[in-house]
């Protein structure tokens, strides 16, 4: 599918969206990707470690009583 596309329509295509959308718009658009990427990477990883303190939590109350 990529066979046709040469090096120079990428070239060609990646200065037409610089000149759209200019340098400081593509800048605060790919920090904020990056941003939102690390977001959900670290609730990705805290989603695993809450289910492990509230189970204990729960059952240190439980064994009080």
């Amino acid at each position: 599918m990529l066979s046709g596309i040469s090096p120079w329509s990428i070239l060609l295509i990646l200065i037409i969206v610089i000149v759209l959308f200019g340098t400081k718009k593509l800048r605060n658009v790919g920090a904020d990707l990056g941003s939102a990427i690390k977001s959900f990477k670290k609730s990705s990883k805290d989603d695993g470690s809450d289910n492990k303190p509230v189970a204990t939590k729960t059952s240190a109350k439980q064994d009080k009583k």
